[in-house]
């Protein structure tokens, strides 16, 4: 039987920073405490509920099934206290946060994140820079950005957001894709996307050529109109008036990118950097149902 006692609001921030990273040590990163502060915030919940919440693996640490259960409460708990400090006239947040996201993420996933930020934090000020996924992860470990939307370069990075579809666009008005060998557009040599597209055409013996390289969403889909090449984007930044290619046109499956929310390791204690952070990742999983 659990013993008779609250759910301490740092129990629960410890056990969604674990489920969210994977690893007690990511968690620690994300939420500016020890690994052993971490570890013992867990077990004390763990005493608390008197239910395992957390299997530990070799390399990942995953949930169970009272743990799954009680990380939808522990959103909802967590998300009602930023609430109802704002509702109760808590000291208002003042001061600057640097946000990094790419050109595809910013009007369809930043902005309803702006949007709930700003509802409840209209005295900061945002800066914002739209760069792509390789140019922000750097930024964000010298500390020239606060916190970004970022495709995930390595397992277990960041705190995982959605998964994002690739796709394959061409032009209405071209026939690109019946060249040989297939004319591509591609962001630059170090991003998701490039190498993704780069992996499939190769695994499917399709020859290709790399005719336009650009860092820039207006410029992959400048090379598409133009007829130039077909391109590799993100699902959600495809205009209406190009076409999304697959099977049908003998072009490959291409996987998702996965989302996730990295903050700098020079931002802890900082409560504003917080309250985006937390802000980007309840909004986005709750648009996605996470």
């Amino acid at each position: 039987m659990p013993k008779a006692t609250g759910l301490q609001l740092d129990w629960l921030r410890a056990l969604v920073a674990i489920i969210d990273s994977g690893s007690l040590s990511a968690a620690a990163l994300q939420i500016h405490r020890t690994q052993g502060a971490v570890s013992v915030q867990l077990a004390k919940l763990e005493q608390a509920t008197g239910q395992k919440l957390v299997h530990r693996g070799p390399r990942r640490s995953v949930p169970t099934a009272a743990g799954l259960q009680l990380l939808g409460y522990a959103r909802q708990i967590l998300a009602l206290q930023t609430e109802a400090w704002a509702a109760m006239g808590a000291r208002q947040l003042t001061g600057r946060v640097r946000v990094g996201v790419p050109d595809d993420y910013a009007a369809p996933y930043f902005t309803p994140a702006l949007q709930a930020f700003a509802r409840t934090h209209n005295a900061v000020h945002v800066e914002l820079s739209c760069e792509q996924s390789s140019a922000l992860i750097p930024k964000v470990q010298s500390g020239e950005v606060d916190l970004a939307i970022v495709s995930r370069h390595r397992a277990h990075y960041g705190t995982a957001l959605f998964e994002e579809p690739l796709v394959w666009v061409g032009s209405s008005r071209h026939t690109a894709w019946r060249r040989t060998p297939l004319s591509v557009a591609l962001y630059e040599a170090a991003s998701f996307a490039h190498k993704e597209a780069v992996r499939a055409l190769q695994a499917n013996g399709i020859a290709h050529r790399i005719a336009y390289n650009s860092a820039s969403l207006v410029g992959q889909i400048a090379a598409v109109e133009s007829g130039l090449a077909i391109a590799v984007l993100t699902r959600c930044s495809v205009p209406q008036h190009l076409l999304v290619l697959g099977p049908k046109q003998g072009l490959p499956a291409l996987r998702n990118v996965h989302v996730v929310a990295v903050r700098s390791k020079f931002s802890g204690g900082n409560a504003v950097v917080d309250a985006m952070h937390d802000t980007i990742v309840q909004t986005l999983r709750r648009e996605h149902r996470i």
